[in-house]
């Protein structure tokens, strides 16, 4: 099998950011953190956390931001970024620890980073995506942005959903191949949705990457076996990279194995590195010498700004301890 090679660098290990089940963005140079948890079903908090990636700046100064409108304290969302802003959908949280329903809006956080705003559908009687934690979302790189499965109040979701930025209206799409499905991952690439992983509530899903056609808004399955791509998995990642002149999907780390105990628990975690070369319908494994991350489920995860590259940023342990690390990996 074709390996790819690339190059970790640990960018620091803090306890102002130790958490699972949070998100990461990157933006102008620094990676943004908010939400997660410590405790099971506990919200840290609803603080911003910005790292600086620039090799020249220090990352001694991680305290938190408190920025203005900020969503509810949460954990499960999910968030793409979109010219320079973050949107994030929904998640888990209240003294209920239930999915917010925050009736289809969209949390932005601004270029600057200083404030938090809301973008609510133009059509309050249209149909919207209902809440949900441990869903996916992704964009297509100009105004829309996609949201898929993930979480209600009971049971698992395999809808799919765009919301136009410039009409402020949700569409509802095809559904993806099932089973129905919380900790999958999603991707755009090339004018095409990619879809892989996730947890149906028995059986980690993998050994397949779903690809959903915008135009024909049908979905197409493929599928490799044990000795020829990544293992299945959930609640790990999935990111659309340049890597070598070739336009790559890159999916890493996730939970293989369920704990007995479900939320409350960390079940067995992987460390490896995978890239999907799309033209010629590969998978490679990547291969990274000297320190690597630890394995690990629940963490969060982005790619550079040059797309030529991955953040990671804590997670949860095998051991079921948060982390508070962040990594680069590059190409």
């Amino acid at each position: 099998m074709a390996t790819i090679h690339g190059s970790w660098r640990q960018r620091l290990d803090s306890s102002e950011i130790r958490r699972s089940s949070q998100i990461a963005a990157v933006v102008n140079e620094s990676l943004v953190v908010f939400g997660g948890e410590l405790k099971p079903r506990q919200p840290v908090d609803n603080k911003l956390y910005r790292i600086p990636l620039n090799a020249s700046s220090k990352p001694d100064d991680i305290s938190p931001q408190e920025i203005t409108a900020a969503p509810s304290p949460r954990v499960g969302s999910a968030s793409t970024v979109l010219n320079g802003r973050i949107y994030l959908f929904s998640g888990r949280g209240g003294e209920a620890m239930a999915p917010i329903e925050e009736h289809g809006v969209l949390h932005v956080l601004n270029e600057s980073g200083n404030g938090w705003s809301t973008i609510k559908p133009s059509d309050a009687q249209a149909p919207i995506p209902p809440a949900r934690s441990y869903h996916a979302m992704t964009s297509n790189d100009d105004n829309t942005i996609f949201l898929h499965a993930g979480c209600p109040e009971k049971g698992r979701l395999s809808d799919l959903w765009s919301f136009d930025l410039s009409t402020n209206k949700w569409t509802q799409h095809a559904d993806a191949p099932g089973p129905a499905r919380g900790g999958t991952s999603i991707a755009w690439l090339n004018g095409k949705l990619y879809r892989m992983n996730g947890f149906d509530g028995e059986h980690e899903q993998g050994f397949a990457l779903d690809v959903y056609n915008l135009q024909s808004d049908r979905w197409t399955t493929k599928t490799w076996d044990t000795q020829s791509g990544p293992a299945a998995r959930s609640v790990s990642t999935l990111l659309a990279l340049q890597i070598g002149g070739k336009d790559m999907l890159l999916t890493m780390f996730g939970e293989c194995d369920p704990s007995s105990l479900g939320h409350q628990g960390a079940g067995r975690m992987l460390g490896d590195v995978w890239a999907y070369d799309v033209a010629n319908d590969e998978w490679r494994r990547v291969e990274a010498e000297g320190s690597t991350p630890a394995s690990r489920g629940w963490f969060a995860a982005d790619r550079t700004a040059g797309k030529n590259g991955v953040v990671v940023q804590g997670g949860l342990a095998e051991d079921n301890t948060r982390m508070g690390d962040v990594w680069v990996l590059a190409f």
